[in-house]
């Protein structure tokens, strides 16, 4: 064999590498174990992780290795993933110098609007409204005036830029204010002690993921993130300027409270006396549970429009946090504002540190970068004796009295803090401000207990998975089956070492993408061993039949594995998060299955028979499976067509009628996984919890509790407060589901212990928040993937086999996979007793089907050219038949084979596998079939109205086509 040299120096010098890239990982896990099984002897513990590996070329610590081991995802080792979407609204004002025409808010209004289902970014959406309110108010102002973006600002725009240099220069400035908030956020990251955060830009949005494997404190985590450390100082309205407001508003509640949000008999004065602990400063004590009231009164258009000229600016902001003489209350201040509401001292801080008052209270000190010292001279001469706030991201810290003018820019903030908040903020400060306020739109929290799960889950499944491939292709080829395990032992090494040194992430749905893997490296040797068998049962030797098996299987492999190839990089650029786990591994175990099963396998196979040793291709049960069976597949084709006609319909009249189950991920919402410690009735459940997710004015939101695994664990989903972001929001839904779930939990479990359960208690063990912004894209994203994958396996067909009757039989039957899979999880998802919502991971396994019976397809395709080629007599519907009748074998094996391997996945893969590897299922078993009963049948009626020569080219004797000429 030509070129084996440099196969086996390739497959030595990749081997090498991936060992190298593998040994941290195994060294560390090995340490761990080591550790483990000390039983906390802290001396016996610190000399494991003081002691060096050294081979000779290198040397190993325990902390080396941790640091560089292979990286694995939330799902596997618990944690928190967030994702950040910085305000683009906030960047733009910024840029227009907080500028206050009418057409400019006018389109940022519009923008705003638009932004929620579109996928566009902000700022393009920007462009299109503004251009569109200019044209409407007949306007004709340029983006280079002086009140949009022709500012101190951004110096580089004069008055004669043109509007499409402008997009280009404001773009470029806002994609460099994004690049400074992902500057900010790992900072921030660095301080909170993460290991191996993973932290990215989103390309083409204002959104960063932040990965934090083992992290436990999701609400530490979104403060620390989502605080834009935007330092401002204002001044302070006082009671007596607001008292009369306040009147008139209370008044008004009485009589149109309904309208406001509130209940007519709210009184506004009393909620705003409600709480023992105002200050000179404030202008109002609120009890916590009223605040929310009390923003729905302020917030209100009515309350806005009966706002007198003294305060029509004003922001009414709360403090920090509740005083010490009164936990139950916050204060209400009222700042007072401008027509742009910029705050007259707007710094960022060079040093900040934690000190102490005279009191002995902790308090932090800060030192102001040049322009912020200055504005806070020119604010504290001008208000010697008054108050002034001093603001963190529109929450008041502190807000004392001005004794006289500061000229140095060094200032100190007091708020009741403890060691640690004043820690926390110190180095929120020191980390720089974000350039934006930043939101998190998404964020999923996977409690170790359950990453542990998943780990032994992933291992279980697995495990048995790679038994079941390894005994029946040893069963079923023999000796050839050996060195078919050989290669694919091989082959998953590299695919983990490669995995490992691209510092790509391993997650529960790459383990699938892996196991999905070692299926196609089966098939390809299925496909090499039955050309082969065909060849030896022609009565050739055994060295001529292997190449002549590896001859003959090499279009077909190459095909399959190009059409899975592009699956997977469909799948990548278009999904998100699992989606994408899934896609790498499946790309890299692709074009690894090529490298081992088609070049080192056929190396080491020659290397046996050129010495003149026997390999056997089958065993005496199989040798002869599916030799001379053939069967009139074409003639039978109207059955096939009424069957799948009437399944069809039945799955769509199910899709139109009965609908899915979306995931949130699609609609937008929050999941949480619970555990608790005794059986639990799921409807009873959700039917307490609709209760307690009662909005302000009455109604009721949707609310799912569905049996998640085992009778003690639940999965909870919810719309509540679904268009609320906040850190705030997150933690009422916390507290509300806790209350909700109190009656089956453990009688003394608190707050905290409910939102982190571990092995030892009840409580949630994961969670999942997908804001809306995201689900539409995610849909988006989604519908884009099927369409692209579609188009690409039509174009590719068509390219290959230079008939779109080819094409079009391949995407028919594609079609008809989706369709029927859509059909069963809409038939299904209500009575089966696993999760079955239609979400990105069912996106995932759609793609996955339509690349594996693609897969199925071009085989028989392929060796329907061949026949059309060679086997000039035959009529096209015996040509046909011969032609599938031939790969049955190959069909067989391969379905079976991995129908076995995702039935082991399904079983033993955990329940956040179960619906995957369910779609996996019927979409892998209706694609063998689809592929001989739709794609060749309708290839086959297309066919043959043609011309002879498209099909036979010199066939004279073809009956059937001379009879359609």
């Amino acid at each position: 064999m030509q070129g084996k040299g440099l196969i086996t120096i390739v497959a030595i010098v990749l081997g090498l590498i991936c060992l190298n890239e593998l040994l941290p990982t195994w060294y560390a896990g090995k340490i761990e174990s080591q550790i483990e099984a000390a039983n906390g002897n802290e001396k016996e513990i610190q000399r494991l992780k003081d002691e060096t590996l050294n081979l000779g070329f290198t040397e190993l610590s325990y902390a080396k290795a941790k640091d560089k081991e292979m990286k694995l995802g939330l799902d596997l080792k618990g944690g928190i993933n967030v994702l950040l979407e910085i305000n683009q609204r906030d960047l733009v004002n910024d840029l227009t110098n907080y500028s206050t025409n009418p057409i400019l808010i006018e389109a940022l209004n519009r923008t705003d609007e638009a932004q929620k289902n579109s996928t566009k970014s902000y700022i393009d959406n920007f462009f299109v409204e503004f251009d569109a309110v200019n044209k409407a108010k007949g306007a004709n102002l340029k983006l280079a005036d002086p009140e949009i973006f022709g500012n101190t600002n951004l110096s580089e725009i004069k008055f004669n830029t043109t509007d499409d240099q402008v997009k280009s220069i404001v773009k470029k400035r806002i994609d460099l204010s994004v690049g400074t908030a992902f500057e900010v956020i790992r900072t921030r990251i660095d301080k909170l002690g993460a290991i191996q955060p993973n932290v990215q830009r989103v390309p083409g949005t204002a959104r960063i993921s932040v990965e934090m494997p083992g992290m436990k404190d999701i609400d530490k985590v979104k403060k620390m993130l989502q605080t834009s450390a935007k330092l401002q100082f204002w001044e302070i309205q006082q009671f007596a300027e607001v008292a009369p407001y306040f009147q008139t508003l209370s008044a008004t509640v009485a009589a149109k409270g309904d309208s406001m949000g509130v209940a007519k008999n709210v009184n506004f004065l009393n909620l705003m006396q409600g709480g023992k602990s105002g200050t000179m400063s404030s202008v109002g004590s609120v009890k916590l549970t009223d605040t929310a009231k009390v923003n729905k009164i302020l917030n209100s258009k009515i309350a806005q429009s009966l706002r007198p000229a003294n305060i029509k600016y004003t922001q009414f902001m709360w403090g920090y946090k509740p005083e010490s003489t009164d936990e139950k209350s916050l204060v209400l201040y009222a700042i007072r504002g401008n027509i742009n509401q910029k705050a007259p001292v707007d710094g960022a801080v060079e040093t900040a540190s934690i000190g102490y008052d005279e009191l002995s209270r902790v308090v932090v000190d800060m030192q102001m970068d040049s322009k912020g010292a200055k504005d806070w001279k020119t604010l504290t001469e001008k208000n010697v004796g008054k108050p002034v706030a001093v603001t963190l991201d529109n929450r008041v810290y502190t807000a004392p009295n001005v004794q006289g003018a500061i000229p140095n820019g060094r200032t100190q903030i007091s708020g009741n803090f403890s060691q640690e908040e004043a820690k926390e903020l110190v180095d929120v400060l020191g980390a720089g401000k974000l350039p934006a306020g930043a939101k998190v739109v998404q964020a999923t929290q996977v409690g170790p207990s359950l990453g542990q799960e998943s780990i032994d889950a992933g291992v279980l499944s697995f495990s048995i998975a790679f038994l079941i491939i390894i005994a029946y292709i040893i069963f079923y080829y023999g000796l050839a089956g050996v060195y078919a395990v050989i290669a694919m032992i091989i082959n998953l090494f590299y695919i983990f070492g490669i995995m490992d040194s691209g510092d790509f992430t391993l997650t529960l749905p790459g383990i699938a993408g892996i196991v999905l893997s070692m299926a196609m490296a089966v098939d390809t040797n299925v496909i090499i061993y039955e050309r082969t068998k065909e060849e030896l049962f022609a009565g050739k030797n055994i060295l001529e039949a292997y190449k002549d098996g590896f001859k003959h299987a090499l279009n077909a492999i190459i095909d399959g594995h190009l059409t899975m190839i592009l699956t997977a990089v469909v799948l990548f650029f278009f999904g998100t998060g699992p989606i994408k786990g899934f896609a790498l591994t499946l790309l890299i175990g692709a074009v690894m299955t090529l490298f081992t099963s088609i070049l080192l396998s056929r190396v080491m196979i020659f290397h046996r028979l050129n010495k003149g040793k026997s390999l056997s291709v089958w065993t005496p049960p199989t040798k002869n499976l599916f030799r001379n069976t053939w069967i009139d597949f074409i003639g039978k084709r109207k059955y096939s067509y009424i069957l799948s006609a009437i399944l069809t319909v039945i799955s769509l009249g199910s899709i139109f009628v009965n609908g899915f189950k979306f995931g949130i991920d699609f609609t937008g919402g929050r999941n949480y996984v619970v555990r608790f410690d005794k059986e639990v009735n799921a409807e009873d459940i959700e039917n307490g919890l609709v209760k307690v997710f009662t909005t302000q004015d009455g109604k009721n939101s949707s609310v799912e509790a569905k049996t998640f695994g085992n009778n003690n664990q639940l999965k909870i989903s919810t719309d509540y407060l679904i268009n609320d972001e906040s850190l705030k929001a997150d933690q009422t839904i916390e507290q509300k589901l806790f209350e909700g779930l109190k009656p089956n939990l453990p009688a003394k479990m608190t707050l905290e212990e409910f939102k982190s359960a571990d092995t030892d208690h009840a409580g949630i063990i994961s969670s999942e928040k997908v804001g809306p912004s995201v689900a539409d894209d995610i849909q988006t994203h989604g519908t884009l993937a099927v369409v692209a994958a579609l188009a690409g396996i039509f174009l590719y067909i068509l390219v290959r086999f230079r008939k779109w009757q080819f094409s079009l039989g391949a995407v028919a039957a594609l079609l008809h996979d989706a369709i029927i899979i859509l059909g069963a999880f809409s038939l299904f998802h209500s009575v089966m007793p696993f999760n079955m919502e239609v979400n990105q991971d069912f996106i995932a396994a759609i793609l996955t089907v339509l690349g594996y019976s693609i897969n199925d397809t071009v085989i028989i395709f392929d060796r329907i050219r061949e026949y059309l080629r060679e086997k000039k007599a035959l009529t096209l519907s015996g040509l046909f038949d011969d032609a599938i009748s031939s790969t049955l074998g190959r069909t067989f094996n391969t379905t079976f084979a991995t129908l076995l391997v995702i039935l082991a996945i399904f079983i033993f893969g955990g329940d956040n596998l179960r619906g995957f590897m369910f779609a996996l299922l019927i979409g892998i078993g209706f694609g063998a079939y689809s592929s001989i009963f739709i794609a060749s049948a309708i290839a086959y009626d297309f066919l043959k109205s043609g011309k002879e020569e498209d099909v036979h080219g010199k066939s004279s004797t073809d009956k059937e086509l001379l009879a359609t000429k």
